[in-house]
């Protein structure tokens, strides 16, 4: 299976156009339904503008600082730091100090310094002599929440200023209500300052006085402590060092002794692997550091080799030379095994001195080793003591000298905000804007309307466009065809369904719209299967009303265009139609054939259309499924195969009766028409899923009855070849 094109810019752009088309043509459509909706959404609108009370604004503006000033230089600080004292802490602080100006505490005191509280006309924000509904109790609350609720907090961008604006019926009390706010916040600010300031003073000279005492606490510990375990003014890290080079000196003593101790060892487990009968092989060592076990180990040898020549010589062992041989090498393996015997002697008496070596340097070691664990701990308790000492030491500098600072900015007086423009009323309204109220309601209105327009198309269970058909059905869409226009009709056009109308206008205009889809459907056809032709073509639809007759006259006339003989079946004998089209009788037909096929050839079954011929469906038959199912019907269809290249058959349609299902299996190809903004999508569904379960020739869908004035479709092509149409149709006229 090939893999798909990736998607284009050309496609992507085709989409973007189709959505533009759909959202025009919905535009086009409901255009009545947004121009109501907007127009009386923005009537509403002005009408309730035209009711509203006038409000003004007041407003002044605030430099808030981030770093107070410091009249005692920057390196006095105060107790408590008025600002932010850092820059990144910026943004914080100025949010802050925005919350605060709305806050509860600064807007009650507001309202009770000014007695708001006791004017409801403020509370319901209505000019002076409004008329107060009776009942309506003024409290602190109301008028503290109806300050807060009208104020507006903005800071400038990129600056340290901030408008603070009131809205307010009266202009004279919004500005007086205003001035009055901003005073408190300021006042308030500086309040909070002195008073954190004087509190953290007292705390310090308490605290001063406390790490005072301690400071003396640990300075006597730690006397006491150096004093009880004899530290001298040697530092402990000198200690340490001194124990340290003790130790590895020690260590070394150590590790040489355990090497001369295991060389001992080692020598003296050579010499006991002495063999005694021939003490011959002896270590080199030994004999490098001995020159008498040399001698004595030759004289050995030597009385070994004589002794060897006599044997062989031919003398026996009891021969006098022999004999004396004999003797000699005994007294010389006894003399070198009694060397032997004296060194190893020597050597046990060196490993047991070595051992005792050994042993008292690793006692000597273990208690200089215990010693420095000793001296660890006390260099511990020692460091924490000192530590602590000087860690009280470093607080009590601290605290003492933010305690005498603390004295110095008592008692001043300073503040980091202050009103840079005093509060005034603006000479104009700020509410209601009559004007933008009813740009809004009219934009209000048309957002209504689009919605209901889309509620609309949401609601609507019909196919609207090829996208839709084939998602839903699960089927290609073969062919699209447009709605016959009056330009289109060669005639007068009659009702829907009636004879020489619409049906014939693929062989009546050849140029039209229609008739070039009816080609377009043509050609689908043919590529459909192109090394199976479908000569026996089904069309049907899933109820009435479809165009399935309308469908078929058209396809039949446009392959009856290509040079093809076909003939144009009538299978539905029910409610037959076609004979209305070409202007029959229903006296003879597909019935008549089915009783007696031997009249096949005696009848005219000729059109006006060339190598197009019409078989009707003859007299009305109370048992149409039985004769469609029968022999006789297949035996006709193969007599007709003979005689002409294609057969088109119109059937019923296939939720109404079962004729159309039982002829889907005795065909070719089966054609299913879905009428735009007629068919139900559940009947299409219905009617595809039955032609699938009895038959695997369903080919695909004719999307028909297309509105092309309507945008949606994305057939603006049918426009131009439309007007090429017309314009063929003015020369020949």
């Amino acid at each position: 299976m090939p893999l798909p094109a990736p998607e284009t810019k050309a496609d992507e752009e085709q989409g973007t156009g189709r959505l533009q088309s759909q959202f025009v043509g919905l535009v086009r459509k409901n255009w009545l339904l947004l121009g109501v909706a907007s127009l009386v959404c923005a009537v509403a609108a002005g009408f309730y503008s035209a009711g509203q009370t006038k409000i003004y604004r007041a407003t002044t503006t605030l430099q808030i600082e981030p770093t107070p000033p410091r009249p005692l230089g920057a390196e006095v600080r105060g107790a408590v730091e008025v600002g932010s004292g850092m820059v990144w802490n910026n943004q914080e602080y100025y949010r802050t100090q925005h919350e605060i100006l709305k806050s509860r505490v600064v807007s009650l005191q507001t309202v009770k310094r000014l007695g708001l509280h006791r004017d409801p006309t403020f509370i319901l924000n209505q000019p002076t002599g409004f008329v107060v509904p009776p009942g309506f109790e003024a409290t602190e609350e109301l008028a503290q929440a109806a300050l807060q609720g009208r104020m507006l907090v903005v800071p400038i961008k990129d600056s340290r200023l901030v408008t603070v604006s009131f809205d307010d019926a009266e202009p004279e009390r919004g500005e007086r209500v205003l001035a009055t706010l901003v005073e408190i916040y300021i006042d308030l600010n500086v309040d909070n300052a002195l008073e954190s300031t004087t509190a953290a003073a007292e705390w310090l000279d308490v605290q001063v006085a406390k790490l005072q005492d301690e400071l003396g606490s640990r300075e006597l510990a730690l006397h006491d402590f150096k004093k009880d375990n004899q530290i001298l003014s040697v530092s402990m890290d000198d200690q340490n060092n001194m124990l340290r080079d003790e130790m590895q000196q020690l260590n070394h003593e150590l590790t040489r002794v355990r090497a001369a101790i295991e060389e001992v060892s080692a020598r003296n487990k050579q010499l006991a692997g002495i063999d005694l009968e021939d003490p011959s092989r002896l270590p080199v060592q030994e004999l490098l550091d001995s020159q008498l076990l040399q001698r004595l180990r030759s004289d050995y040898v030597d009385a070994k080799k004589d002794y060897s020549s006599l044997i062989e010589s031919g003398k026996g062992e009891n021969h006098p030379s022999a004999l004396a041989a004999a003797s000699r090498v005994e007294l010389s393996k006894s003399a070198l095994l009694s060397e032997v015997t004296n060194i190893r002697d020597a050597l046990g008496r060196r490993l047991a001195a070595k051992r005792t070596e050994a042993a008292g340097l690793s006692g000597l070691f273990e208690r200089a080793k215990t010693q420095a664990l000793e001296l660890n701990r006390l260099g511990l308790e020692y460091t924490r003591l000192d530590r602590a000492k000087k860690n009280t030491e470093k607080v009590f500098s601290l605290v003492l000298e933010r305690s005498k600072e603390s004295d110095l900015t008592r008692y001043l007086r300073f503040n980091n905000i202050r009103v840079i423009d005093a509060a005034v009323s603006a000479d104009r309204p700020v509410s209601p804007k009559s004007k933008q109220n009813v740009v809004l309601g009219a934009f209000a209105g048309l957002c209504l309307g689009l919605f209901g327009a889309l509620g609309r198309v949401a609601l609507d269970r019909t196919f609207r466009n090829v996208l839709e058909v084939e998602a839903t059905l699960g089927a290609t869409v073969l062919g699209s065809l447009p709605r016959t226009s009056s330009a289109d009709a060669p005639k007068k056009r009659r009702r829907r369904g009636a004879a020489n109308g619409e049906e014939l206008v693929v062989h009546e205009k050849p140029m039209s719209s229609v008739a070039e889809a009816a080609r377009a459907l043509r050609t689908n056809l043919m590529f459909v299967s192109p090394d199976r032709p479908q000569r026996t073509l089904l069309v049907t639809s899933g109820g009435p009303s479809d165009g399935k007759t309308t469908v078929a006259c058209w396809i039949a006339t446009a392959l009856a265009q290509a040079d093809r003989r076909v003939l144009l079946m009538d299978c539905d004998l029910r409610r037959p139609r076609l004979h209305k089209v070409f202007g029959r009788t229903t006296e003879r037909g597909l019935s008549t054939l089915l009783l007696d096929e031997s009249l096949l050839g005696t009848w005219d079954l000729s059109t006006p259309v060339p190598n197009l011929d019409l078989l009707t469906a003859g007299p009305g038959v109370p048992n149409a499924s039985e004769l469609l199912q029968s022999a006789r019907f297949e035996s006709l269809m193969q007599k007709l195969l003979e005689r002409y290249d294609q057969v088109v058959i119109d059937s019923p349609p296939v939720m109404a009766v079962t004729d159309a299902t039982i002829l889907s299996t005795k065909v070719d190809g089966t054609l299913l028409v879905v009428r735009a903004n007629l068919t139900r999508r559940d009947v299409a569904t219905q009617a595809a899923r039955t032609l699938r379960e009895v038959t695997k020739n369903l080919l695909g869908v004719v999307f028909n009855d297309i509105d092309t004035s309507r945008a949606g479709y994305g057939y603006g092509g049918y426009y131009r070849y439309e007007y090429y149409a017309r314009s063929e149709d003015d020369k020949q006229s």
